[in-house]
């Protein structure tokens, strides 16, 4: 970025502007989504889901007759980020250090699960789709949405643990250089994520409900944190903070861009496909 660039964005006019323009545009791009999207808490959810998972229907869990905002695999996935990024914003604050190769080996593990599950999944779906023409590659094993489920929310706790301390390392003024994450918190975190998937696996109405909301909003909480990091690196804001109330324009900001991306995937999808649903299988 050129110096000119640079004092126009630091500038006081510039700020002002851009303390009416976000607001304004937060307001405009959350009305416009929420009128188009489904009605209904679960509708709101599903649009979300929509907008980042494939949405299968034998894929995903139900409520009674209802299919959730995301398939099992994404359900897993994203409450678990969300869990973790709860956990730590309480355990380890402001910590900015990243796992290290020690406990680097697990969180890989957790990526190589999903990877693996993911791609014997989508094999499987091919095959189903295909009409015999890739009954010769195998399959390692039959999918299922247990699976799903746990290699999903095993991915989770990886990408949380992962941004976490990079959010802090935009973020603070003083950010504690400390590694966020240790064995004894991931060992709790495993344990709380293992029960929680245990009771999903109930497919309890009662459980199944709050996790289509938990899971949903573990997907805003991972885009905002990412957009909100890279609006302060575009408006050179980075490390420019002390506490969270300081930080309202780029969550702001952050939130505005998540839903415009919603909102922008929704619409190219729905006009593609003409449905709420799954993607179509044949």
């Amino acid at each position: 970025m050129s110096e000119m660039e640079q004092t126009t964005i630091q500038s006081p006019r510039f700020n002002n502007l851009i303390r009416w323009l976000v607001p304004l545009a937060a307001v405009i791009t959350f009305a416009v989504w929420f009128y188009y999207a489904p009605p209904g808490l679960l509708g709101k959810a599903d649009a979300v889901g929509y907008a980042i998972c494939h949405r299968i229907d034998e894929r995903s869990f139900h409520i009674h007759d209802r299919q959730l905002p995301l398939c099992a695999r994404c359900t897993g996935e994203f409450y678990a980020a969300g869990i973790t990024l709860l956990f730590y914003a309480f355990a380890s604050k402001k910590k900015s250090g990243m796992p290290g190769w020690g406990l680097g080996i697990p969180l890989l593990l957790f990526l190589v699960a999903f990877g693996v599950d993911g791609t014997n999944s989508y094999i499987y779906l091919l095959k189903q789709t295909s009409n015999g023409a890739l009954d010769a590659i195998p399959n390692l094993y039959i999918p299922n949405n247990t699976l799903r489920l746990l290699t999903g929310s095993g991915m989770g706790i990886a990408l949380a643990s992962i941004l976490f301390p990079a959010f802090n390392q935009s973020a603070w003024r003083q950010a504690d250089p400390g590694r966020a994450l240790d064995w004894k918190k991931l060992g709790i975190l495993v344990g709380i994520i293992a029960l929680i998937d245990l009771v999903i696996l109930t497919e309890h109405p009662a459980v199944l409900y709050p996790i289509a909301i938990l899971s949903v909003l573990g997907v805003l909480a991972l885009l905002i944190s990412v957009f909100s990091v890279v609006w302060m690196l575009i408006m050179r804001q980075e490390n420019a903070f002390d506490s969270l109330s300081q930080m309202w324009m780029p969550f702001l900001a952050g939130t505005t861009l998540t839903f415009l991306m919603i909102a922008v995937i929704d619409l190219l999808r729905f006009q593609l496909t003409g449905t709420w649903g799954a993607f179509p299988l044949g």
